[in-house]
């Protein structure tokens, strides 16, 4: 049975904050980067056991699953160090800034310029970013934005790497840097990145099985569901197209918040809602 392209972009966005609203529960246990670091490790692990990655990983695609890795781990610690410091909506925005970018430069027709000029509204009144919280706060949320655009252009170019080999060879997952065995081979890489970065204030949850069950649940849901959903979205999504999918990730953040951390909308917030869906409605992808 085959689902249609944006069905597997649905899934991603339900995951992608459901995880570290969780996250933010556990920072009372374990030190932010702690968190990270589980939630990579545990991700990694499951990739390992599930797809054995090491079988179609070769010499001319050690390059791009290092840097993918190597992106995954540090945008991830930054994601955290500043959630941790910072309102997750005002992380959400901050986050969403360069994507927006990445969707205006796919911009063929007056159709997708209207779809993102009503994508970024529905942002900006959604999130609406202050300069509010510890300053260090801003400094990881602008680093793990860049780092967020790094890796949808490194995701997608390998996604895309892979569907074009498993066409011409007739089977997927046959050596490229993409697809699933790709993002699985990314991860294991960046558990070794991430090893020095939160290692250390990892260290607490291997005493507590509760919190280390709990981190692993993170990973999960963090890293394994959404990020393997991004994979199959990429596959049959134009950058451009993903890009301004991906504006519906502040309107999953207002929900996300309001099940799991009791955060109640305001009106304006649901206008932004309305406006990001009404954006991602009318966008028309490239063909």
């Amino acid at each position: 049975m085959r689902f249609p392209p944006w069905s597997y972009f649905v899934g991603s966005a339900v995951f992608h904050y459901l995880g570290p609203s969780f996250a933010v529960l556990l920072f009372s246990r374990v030190g932010p980067l702690g968190v990270a670091g589980v939630r990579i490790w545990s991700a990694a692990v499951v990739f390992a056991l599930w797809r054995r990655p090491w079988r179609t990983f070769t010499r001319h695609t050690w390059r791009t699953v290092l840097v993918w890795g190597a992106v995954l781990a540090v945008m991830n610690s930054s994601f955290y160090m500043a959630i941790a410091r910072l309102p997750l909506a005002t992380v959400a925005a901050i986050e969403f800034l360069p994507v927006i970018v990445l969707a205006a430069l796919g911009i063929r027709t007056r159709r997708n310029l209207v779809a993102l000029v009503a994508a970024v509204g529905g942002v900006y009144v959604l999130t609406e970013v202050r300069i509010e919280g510890e300053p260090l706060g801003f400094v990881f949320a602008f680093a793990n934005a860049a780092l967020f655009a790094l890796y949808i252009v490194v995701a997608h170019k390998a996604a895309q790497t892979n569907s074009a080999a498993a066409e011409s060879d007739s089977a997927a997952g046959s050596g490229g840097a993409g697809g699933i065995d790709g993002l699985a081979m990314a991860m294991v890489a960046a558990s070794v990145v991430a090893l020095p970065i939160g290692g250390v204030q990892a260290v607490p949850v291997l005493t507590d099985p509760v919190v280390l069950a709990a981190g692993v649940g993170v990973g999960i849901s963090s890293s394994v569901i959404p990020y393997v959903c991004d994979q199959l979205a990429m596959a049959r999504l134009s950058r451009a197209t993903y890009a301004l999918m991906v504006s519906l990730l502040p309107a999953t953040a207002a929900v996300t918040g309001l099940v799991v951390l009791r955060q109640v909308p305001s009106p304006a917030e649901v206008v932004g809602v309305g406006l990001v869906i009404a954006g991602v409605a009318v966008h028309r992808g490239e063909r």
